[in-house]
Protein backbone atom coordinates (compact mmCIF):
# COMPACT_ATOMS: atom_id res chain seq x y z
CA UNK A 1 0.00 0.00 0.00
CA UNK A 2 0.91 3.26 -0.51
CA UNK A 3 -0.03 7.12 0.49
CA UNK A 4 1.52 8.11 -2.76
CA UNK A 5 2.15 11.46 -4.04
CA UNK A 6 3.94 14.29 -2.22
CA UNK A 7 1.05 16.69 -2.42
CA UNK A 8 -1.49 14.37 -0.41
CA UNK A 9 -1.77 15.62 3.03
CA UNK A 10 -4.07 13.82 5.40
CA UNK A 11 -5.36 15.43 8.79
CA UNK A 12 -5.83 12.63 11.42
CA UNK A 13 -4.99 8.77 11.93
CA UNK A 14 -4.26 6.49 9.83
CA UNK A 15 -4.75 2.28 10.09
CA UNK A 16 -3.27 0.04 7.73
CA UNK A 17 -3.59 -3.61 7.68
CA UNK A 18 -0.24 -3.80 5.21
CA UNK A 19 3.04 -2.68 4.69
CA UNK A 20 2.45 1.19 3.98
CA UNK A 21 4.53 3.98 1.74
CA UNK A 22 4.45 7.26 3.40
CA UNK A 23 5.34 9.93 0.44
CA UNK A 24 3.18 13.02 1.17
CA UNK A 25 2.43 14.61 4.82
CA UNK A 26 0.52 13.11 7.51
CA UNK A 27 -0.89 14.91 10.77
CA UNK A 28 -1.86 12.60 13.10
CA UNK A 29 -0.93 8.99 14.56
CA UNK A 30 0.01 5.88 12.21
CA UNK A 31 -0.82 2.72 13.37
CA UNK A 32 -0.21 -0.19 11.53
CA UNK A 33 1.15 -3.17 14.07
CA UNK A 34 2.11 -6.07 12.15
CA UNK A 35 3.73 -4.60 9.32
CA UNK A 36 6.37 -2.16 7.89
CA UNK A 37 5.99 1.53 7.83
CA UNK A 38 8.40 3.46 5.36
CA UNK A 39 8.90 7.38 5.05
CA UNK A 40 9.86 8.30 2.27
CA UNK A 41 12.30 11.26 1.64
CA UNK A 42 10.25 13.90 1.17
CA UNK A 43 7.31 13.01 3.39
CA UNK A 44 6.82 14.51 6.63
CA UNK A 45 4.73 12.60 9.60
CA UNK A 46 3.83 14.66 12.92
CA UNK A 47 2.83 12.35 15.23
CA UNK A 48 2.86 8.87 16.45
CA UNK A 49 3.91 5.78 14.78
CA UNK A 50 3.39 2.30 15.74
CA UNK A 51 4.35 -0.56 13.55
CA UNK A 52 6.63 -4.03 13.28
CA UNK A 53 9.39 -2.15 11.21
CA UNK A 54 9.64 2.25 10.90
CA UNK A 55 11.76 3.27 8.33
CA UNK A 56 13.07 6.57 7.89
CA UNK A 57 14.23 8.33 5.52
CA UNK A 58 11.68 12.04 5.52
CA UNK A 59 11.04 13.95 8.76
CA UNK A 60 9.66 11.99 11.93
CA UNK A 61 8.26 14.66 14.80
CA UNK A 62 6.78 11.94 17.45
CA UNK A 63 7.35 9.21 19.05
CA UNK A 64 8.22 5.63 17.49
CA UNK A 65 6.97 2.69 18.67
CA UNK A 66 8.06 -0.84 16.59
CA UNK A 67 8.25 -4.21 17.96
CA UNK A 68 11.18 -5.16 15.12
CA UNK A 69 13.50 -2.07 14.71
CA UNK A 70 13.56 1.06 13.55
CA UNK A 71 15.95 1.97 10.52
CA UNK A 72 17.00 6.05 10.42
CA UNK A 73 18.74 6.41 7.70
CA UNK A 74 21.21 9.24 6.51
CA UNK A 75 19.12 11.85 4.97
CA UNK A 76 16.27 11.62 7.60
CA UNK A 77 15.39 14.05 10.33
CA UNK A 78 13.40 12.64 13.63
CA UNK A 79 12.57 14.44 16.65
CA UNK A 80 11.37 12.26 19.22
CA UNK A 81 11.11 9.40 21.41
CA UNK A 82 12.50 5.73 19.97
CA UNK A 83 11.16 2.85 21.40
CA UNK A 84 12.26 -0.65 19.82
CA UNK A 85 14.37 -3.51 20.82
CA UNK A 86 16.94 -3.02 17.55
CA UNK A 87 17.63 0.67 16.29
CA UNK A 88 19.94 1.88 13.45
CA UNK A 89 20.60 5.38 13.20
CA UNK A 90 22.70 5.79 10.05
CA UNK A 91 25.96 8.35 10.00
CA UNK A 92 24.27 11.98 8.74
CA UNK A 93 20.69 11.65 9.94
CA UNK A 94 19.13 14.38 12.18
CA UNK A 95 18.31 12.61 15.20
CA UNK A 96 17.14 14.80 18.49
CA UNK A 97 15.51 12.99 21.18
CA UNK A 98 15.66 9.17 23.09
CA UNK A 99 16.06 5.99 22.65
CA UNK A 100 14.50 3.93 25.13
CA UNK A 101 14.50 -0.04 24.23
CA UNK A 102 13.69 -1.36 27.80
CA UNK A 103 9.94 0.68 27.25
CA UNK A 104 9.17 -1.36 24.35
CA UNK A 105 6.20 -3.42 26.52
CA UNK A 106 5.05 0.12 28.17
CA UNK A 107 5.10 1.84 25.18
CA UNK A 108 2.64 -0.50 23.34
CA UNK A 109 0.08 -0.60 26.02
CA UNK A 110 0.39 3.01 25.93
CA UNK A 111 -0.26 3.45 21.92
CA UNK A 112 -3.02 0.88 22.19
CA UNK A 113 -4.87 2.72 25.20
CA UNK A 114 -4.40 5.83 22.98
CA UNK A 115 -6.22 3.74 20.13
CA UNK A 116 -8.80 3.30 21.67
CA UNK A 117 -8.24 -0.11 24.50
CA UNK A 118 -7.67 -2.85 21.72
CA UNK A 119 -6.56 -5.86 23.03
CA UNK A 120 -3.44 -7.57 21.08
CA UNK A 121 -5.72 -9.80 18.96
CA UNK A 122 -8.05 -6.57 17.94
CA UNK A 123 -5.26 -4.37 17.82
CA UNK A 124 -4.40 -5.99 14.21
CA UNK A 125 -7.63 -6.44 12.61
CA UNK A 126 -8.27 -2.21 13.06
CA UNK A 127 -12.21 -1.01 11.78
CA UNK A 128 -10.69 1.40 9.47
CA UNK A 129 -8.09 0.70 7.54
CA UNK A 130 -6.50 2.99 4.48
Amino acid sequence: MSLSGRTIRIDGNVECVEDVLIEGQIKGHVWNNEHVVTVAPDAVVTGDIVARVITVRGAVEGTMVATGRIDIHAEARVTGRVVAPRFMLAEGAAFNGRVEPQHLDAALSVARHRRGGATDEAATAPATSV
